[in-house]
């Protein structure tokens, strides 16, 4: 019999006190925050939900593996690299590349291969070395630019319907204010489905214009299906070496970007769950899982991966940081994926209600930033750790399409956060703060004793 807890009051890291019904639901939660924006890569990139949903579901088990069972995060499509997908497989009128995307899949399995390296230098360096440069003053501001630059797309998804966002919105703000209980730790899921029934009663039923839900996708859609097709993968449709080697000159270097986005990514679920999971078990590992689980899930036909904001939001809200609801919602994902009828249901979900949602979580993911910084005391008075900061800020924000550097007629776009990212580690280099001490670096996300920066397993 499950031990009973007051849920959605404290912090619970063993969700097995919950019981199993709860566990589930909790990891329900989480595949659907994963899902609005993990299905919308394959749609813009022309790669297939279903493969997609396999992969993410693979890659964020390896993850867990590979970090020890330790990280509750979430892998899903990574955003950074649709400048390369569009680079070497453009759509054509609406349709997938089917030709070209192994090849582009191919470049991002190779800039996986940057993560393992990056991995290996922590390793034999240490994370103390690592960790100089990545004080506060620089993590803090990344992941609030993190949060922020999300901001435009939840506006946008909003535009679509604003009282349907509104809804959705408002059934997660009383679900975790007011709720009790399982209400409480649920906010997200109780967001999507009340919000979709309103969809669904004043659209489909009432007729009103704009809220009614398309279900042609649905009906037509098999309930069974493989969601692998073996002329889709980089085994089966790479042929052209010369094509080979452009897209992974071509896509590559974006990797530079997800790199940094990983470190402010994991320096977020630790700041949410109080625990420094760049010490233990260390961002040698957590970089080894992305990698890995990017790797993979491009050689087989899907999208890069990336730790998800998404999944850290939903942490915050209901304040359940058991690892194990993560690899529920993983195990849904994998199952999910074969079939295709299921994931034509929840791309069926209005984006308007996926920006009220966003709405959350992306400010959720903001705060964060905010509270990581303030609780490692930074002291703003300091014009150095001004400057630091506004750079972060300013560059993350203000470079809206990043910059494109033109190598042979191949366009290589780095996003505005990669930028900020490298800007704010350069000036923390240039103007080093003399009382810093890496050892104190982490101390507002995990008890001192538990630290040892010298320590490399």
């Amino acid at each position: 019999m499950a031990e009973e807890v007051k849920i959605g009051e404290t912090e619970i890291r063993d969700a097995r006190k919950l019981g199993t019904p709860k566990m589930l639901t909790l990891g329900f939660q989480h595949m659907f925050a994963m899902f609005g924006a993990t299905v919308t890569v394959p749609l813009l990139t022309g790669l297939s939900v279903s493969t997609t949903l396999l992969c993410a579901g693979v890659a964020t088990l390896l993850f867990h593996v590979l970090t020890k069972f330790k990280v509750p995060a979430f892998l899903g499509s990574s955003f950074a690299f649709l400048a390369g997908y569009a680079a070497i497989a453009p759509m054509i009128d609406g349709q997938a590349n089917v030709e070209m995307l192994p090849y582009a899949c191919l470049g991002v399995a190779f800039s996986g291969i940057l993560y393992l390296i990056l991995a290996a230098a922590i390793k034999i360096a240490g994370i103390k070395k690592i960790m100089k440069l990545f004080p506060p003053v620089v993590t803090g501001p990344i992941i609030m630019a993190i949060g922020l630059s999300l901001a435009p797309s939840a506006i946008t998804n909003c535009s679509g319907n604003w009282w349907l966002a509104i809804v959705a919105l408002t059934l997660v703000i009383i679900a975790n204010v007011f709720g009790k209980g399982m209400i409480k730790i649920i906010p997200i899921l109780i967001g999507i489905i009340g919000s979709y029934l309103v969809a669904v009663i004043v659209g489909n039923v009432c007729g009103v214009e704009g809220f009614a839900v398309d279900f042609t996708s649905v009906q037509e859609a098999a309930w069974i299906g493989l969601p692998i097709q073996w002329s889709h993968t980089v085994f089966g449709g790479v042929h052209d070496s010369g094509l080979a080697i452009g897209a992974i000159i071509a896509i590559v270097p974006i990797a530079l970007a997800t790199m940094m986005e990983h470190i402010g990514d994991i320096s977020a679920i630790s700041a949410t769950c109080n625990r420094n999971f760049l010490t233990d078990p260390g961002l040698h590992r957590t970089l080894l899982g992305d990698g890995i689980g990017t790797i993979l899930a491009s050689l087989f036909g899907g999208p890069a991966n990336t730790t998800y904001g998404e999944n850290t939001g939903v942490l915050a809200l209901s304040r359940v940081y058991d690892p194990r609801v993560v690899r529920i919602a993983a195990y849904f994902a994998i199952l999910l994926s074969f079939c295709p009828k299921f994931a034509a249901l929840i791309t069926s979900i209005p984006m308007a209600i996926v920006g009220g949602i966003s709405f959350v979580l992306y400010g959720m993911i903001s705060a964060i930033g905010v509270r990581n910084v303030v609780e490692a005391k930074v002291d703003f008075s300091k014009t150095r750790n001004t400057l630091i900061a506004g750079v972060i800020l300013v560059v993350a924000l203000g470079l809206t399409n990043g910059i494109t550097i033109v190598i042979d007629e191949v366009s290589i776009t780095l996003t505005a956060l990669a930028i900020a990212s490298v800007a704010g580690i350069l000036l923390n280099i240039i103007f080093p703060e003399k009382d810093f001490s890496p050892e104190n670096a982490f101390e507002s996300v995990t008890d001192s004793k538990q630290i040892n920066l010298d320590e490399n397993e």
